[in-house]
């Protein structure tokens, strides 16, 4: 697959974005998969709209996608984005979030979405 070029202004923005480390965070939680908001909510000890706001702010750059199942809504990195290449590559100098939902997982947190 061919790499592709992006505009300074794009860069900058894609950058800024991926500034904040709670974006971040949550980038690096749906590297390699979906996850639900209470997910978010749990890892990062945040408040539900606090989440929402930063989910907001990625899926407005459609960095994620979002799928709705029942009341639930599930997110995932967006592997169609123009910018998905400069995001993997900074998702690679981050320490791996696996853990995290592992832990979510083994304390039974992981499946309270599943519709």
């Amino acid at each position: 697959m061919e790499k592709t070029q992006l505009e300074l202004e794009q860069v900058a923005h894609t950058l800024k974005l991926l500034g904040d480390k709670t974006r971040l965070t949550i980038l690096g939680l749906v590297k390699d998969g979906e996850c639900c908001v209470c997910e978010f909510v749990e890892v990062m000890q945040m408040s539900q709209p606090s989440v929402s706001q930063h989910l907001r702010k990625l899926r407005d750059a459609g960095f994620v996608k979002e799928r709705k199942s029942g009341q639930w809504v599930f997110y995932s990195l967006n592997a169609g984005h123009e910018a998905f290449d400069l995001i993997q590559e900074v998702l690679q100098q981050i320490p791996d979030q696996k853990e995290k939902l592992s832990a979510l997982e083994n304390a039974g947190l992981r499946i309270q979405c599943d519709s």
